[in-house]
């Protein structure tokens, strides 16, 4: 073979780019690949989308078996492209768009059904799919609508078409009358209405830019509630325990009675005599306090007491301190 060092290094970058492109290219659509990819791509036939996004699960039986991978207009109807991994699809599969929580996210549902596996090129028609009623658009269609009215102008028609019928019977002119009435009301609160349904919209808004945020925290809700079902029994033990000790302590105090009811006699008494001598013991207390203090300098200078007798030597050894004495 020839030396690696002789080759062409021209030829050799050329290639050793290439592959590398493939890899990255091959990494990059990793679940596009026949064998380690996300698994087969099915598409099916809707008359709408229904709010459904690039990226939502896909469940059979509600369990998730792959993702919508394209959504697009394909003629009449909206063609939805879909991968399914380590599931049988049948030839008479149906799917339907579904909601997965309150506030508008979807995913879409597949009901394999049929005796021969679904052709990968062969879409499931409308016939054996379904959409369901978007409320958030419903909303966002009616603040539309009823802003682009001319409540003035609707105000005015309903009156000249009472007019008109003025000399109708009663119950035309008395609907006629009603449809004016009604007409002015409207007229009258339209600011109000316009504003209404425009919190309504925002609120709608809000709360699906938020539905990550809440399906946590209803999942995490269903978390606590499933940790406090699966405690319930440890809950009950602790109830039924507290009341058995309650009743043994109700017990425990009714047996004792007897006992206790002298001891308590004779602390009330106790009680009562201090309290009748609190002059005494506050006159004593005050009292203790020099005695303390003489005797603390007394031992105070270590394990001896430290003092001394006044007037014990006579006169006529040497002069005594008659006033240190009766200090």
């Amino acid at each position: 073979m020839k030396p690696f060092r002789e080759r062409n290094p021209y030829a050799i970058g050329i290639i050793s780019l290439s592959v590398l492109v493939l890899v990255l290219l091959a990494a990059f659509y990793s679940d596009n690949l026949p064998i380690i990819g996300g698994g087969t791509t099915y598409s099916a036939d809707f008359t709408e989308d229904a709010g459904l996004r690039t990226g939502d699960d896909v469940r059979i039986a509600g369990v998730k078996v792959g993702k919508v991978t394209a959504i697009g207009l394909d003629g009449d109807h909206v063609k939805v492209s879909f991968q399914v991994k380590n599931a049988w699809m049948g030839d008479q599969s149906t799917a339907d768009i579904k909601i997965k929580t309150l506030l508008g996210a979807k995913y879409l549902a597949v009901d394999p059904q049929g005796s021969a596996a679904l052709n990968p090129n062969a879409a499931i028609p409308t016939a054996r799919t379904t959409s369901p009623y978007d409320v958030l658009d419903a909303f966002s269609g009616l603040s539309r609508t009823v802003g682009q009215l001319n409540t003035d102008q609707l105000s005015q028609s309903f009156e000249v078409l009472s007019q008109t019928f003025a000399n109708t019977p009663a119950n035309v002119r008395s609907a006629l009358n009603g449809l004016s009435a009604l007409s002015k009301t409207i007229s009258s609160r339209d600011t109000q209405l316009a504003q209404l349904l425009s919190n309504t919209g925002q609120l709608s808004q809000t709360l699906a830019s938020r539905d990550a945020q809440v399906q946590q925290l209803l999942t995490d809700g269903t978390l606590l509630l499933g940790m406090l079902q699966q405690r319930e029994q440890a809950i009950a033990t602790l109830l039924s325990g507290t009341r058995s000790l309650s009743q043994q302590l109700a017990g425990l105090v009714n047996d004792n009675t007897r006992q206790l009811n002298p001891v308590l006699t004779q602390l009330n008494q106790f009680t009562n005599l201090l309290q009748s001598n609190q002059a005494s013991l506050a006159n004593g207390i005050q009292l203790l306090a020099p005695f303390a203090r003489l005797f603390a300098n007394t031992v105070g200078n270590g394990r001896w007491f430290d003092n001394y007798i006044c007037g014990l030597i006579p006169p006529s050894i040497g002069p005594i301190n008659q006033v240190g004495c009766l200090q």
